[in-house]
């Protein structure tokens, strides 16, 4: 049940590959991109991997919503990839229902680093590096009970990279790790 596939492709290299794709959890186009771009991104660093490209996976209701919007997503999505240093190479899109945004990502990895959540020890500290709750808090969006200053700050926690956080687990040789969901 780890959160991306892991392919050996020599002894000191391999290949982990996610695929994760969301709706919306905030209003705002742009954020949407961002966060999904970045849950994506957090299924690669949870393995100790670093994301080299990507894919983008669209599901998009061009009868309902404004292609603009759709712009914006991608460019979200866009940007927060360029911050990680991934390139996105391509990708599919659908006409949906209700939109979908997010990535195909490919990263590397040295066997001997990998990270799994299989390795979860009785007693193993517990570090988050992300606060808990987002869902709570994206459902209060839904619902319009969070305000513009809660609904900024999940945006930029949410929207936050993993890459450093994952850099230093590797460092520091954890026995385990998760995304919980990315966010």
């Amino acid at each position: 049940a780890d959160d991306a596939a892991v392919y050996r492709l020599t002894d000191d290299l391999a290949l982990v590959e996610t695929v994760d794709f969301i709706t919306p959890v905030v209003d705002d186009p742009y954020a949407f991109g961002a966060i999904a771009a970045a849950n994506a991104l957090s299924d690669i660093y949870a393995m100790g991997a670093r994301p080299v490209f990507a894919l983008s996976i669209v599901g998009f209701p061009t009868k309902s919503l404004p292609i603009s919007a759709l712009g914006e997503i991608m460019r979200g999505g866009s940007d927060k990839a360029a911050e990680a240093g991934v390139s996105i190479i391509g990708g599919h899109s659908v006409d949906d229902n209700e939109p979908k945004y997010g990535f195909c990502v490919t990263g590397l990895v040295h066997p001997d680093r990998l990270v799994t959540n299989a390795g979860a020890q009785p007693g193993d500290a517990l570090v988050l590096t992300k606060p808990l709750g987002t869902g709570i808090i994206t459902t209060g969006i839904d619902q319009r009970l969070v305000g513009q200053e809660a609904i900024d700050r999940i945006i930029r926690v949410m929207s936050a990279l993993n890459g450093a956080a994952s850099q230093v687990m590797v460092f520091v040789g954890v026995n385990a790790c998760t995304d919980v969901t990315g966010f």
